[in-house]
């Protein structure tokens, strides 16, 4: 038995027992693996059951994930949770934190209409929407549904909150010989840190590459490995980071969609909230640093790998870019 096979004896397993019934009575077909979009390690696959057909994700998660990353039932608890305030997420179909049953913990999910692939997206807009406004429809959509996602309600947010700038330190501290504006960057956020916000429910990955559409509508957002509570300009400024408005100019610095204000506005709006323009400001060099972070750690993976890789040399490429907007960013926080 391959191990293709094997995965689908398991998942019949799986589907079975979530939906009661005998695993003979399930069929698994078109098993095939996913890209980066739906995470790491992830798959697709066609499910028959006495229930009808269906086409589905299997998202595999870390055996050892670090600590900010959330568990897979807590990604299906804000599945329902996000469904109840109006948000578009895919059905969660099962989700369990132990290794037991697949080796993994895991998440299986509806497959969702849409495309994730941001130029195919955009170009399906311009077609489509060229009278009618696509970019701007699917900018309001996108703000629409973050402002829903921040006003999920958990217990004790105060407490749930996490510190970002002691998780960016250590993992500033992780990376061997991290670039001088990394930390540049890190003691100016230190020494700029704005009082708290309240407290709310962040998707943590809320980006273009995370959000399925269809035509010229939202119809899932996917990414929740990074769920956690904190700072709603958070979520705001982690979209309006450079790497997710795929090389389009700043006047689309909101996802490649529209500009940086029409995107806040929007938010402010669905919200009935006021977006503080230097929390968000300071929020964007916490985006940037973070994506030094990203690309520095997979360079570094990369360099250290027995087969080359290709993604981890652009990584490395990208590095100096990251530098660069810190850089900017800085400056413009200050005024220089």
């Amino acid at each position: 038995m391959t191990g293709v096979e094997e995965l689908a004896d398991k998942l019949r397993a799986v589907i079975g027992g979530t939906l009661k019934v005998d695993a003979a009575s399930i069929t698994i077909d078109n098993l095939r693996p996913l890209r980066r979009n739906y995470g790491a390690a992830a798959w697709a696959f066609d499910a028959t059951s006495p229930a009808g057909r269906g086409t589905l994700i299997l998202r595999l998660e870390p055996v050892n994930r670090s600590s900010i990353e959330a568990a897979p039932q807590l990604q299906a608890h804000a599945h329902f949770s996000a469904k109840a305030k109006g948000v578009p997420v895919p059905r969660v179909v099962a989700a369990d934190d132990s290794d037991a049953t697949l080796g993994s913990p895991y998440v299986i999910l509806e497959m969702p209409r849409g495309e994730t692939e941001h130029s195919v997206i955009v170009r399906r807009l311009d077609s489509a929407g060229r009278h009618a406004g696509g970019r701007a429809q699917l900018l309001r959509q996108c703000a629409l549904a973050l402002s829903r996602i921040h006003r999920i309600e958990t217990a004790e947010p105060e407490k749930a909150r996490q510190d970002r700038l002691a998780i960016y330190r250590a993992s500033l501290d992780a990376l061997a010989d991290a670039p001088a504006a990394f930390e540049w960057a890190y003691r100016w956020l230190l020494t700029h840190q704005p009082p708290p916000s309240p407290a709310v429910v962040v998707n943590g990955d809320f980006r273009m590459g995370n959000l399925a559409v269809d035509g010229m509508h939202l119809t899932a957002i996917l990414g929740w490995r990074y769920l956690h509570v904190g700072d709603a300009c958070e979520d705001l400024a982690w979209f309006c980071d450079r790497a997710w408005r795929y090389g389009a100019p700043l006047t689309r610095g909101a996802g490649g969609l529209g500009s940086i204000d029409t995107f806040l506005g929007a938010y402010e709006e669905a919200s009935g909230t006021t977006v503080d323009r230097v929390r968000f400001h300071w929020w964007r060099v916490m985006a940037a640093l973070l994506r030094g972070i990203m690309n520095f750690s997979e360079a570094q993976i990369g360099r250290t790998a027995q087969v080359p890789s290709m993604r981890a040399a652009i990584m490395g490429r990208r590095i100096c870019e990251t530098e660069w907007d810190l850089l900017n960013l800085i400056g413009e926080g200050t005024g220089k």
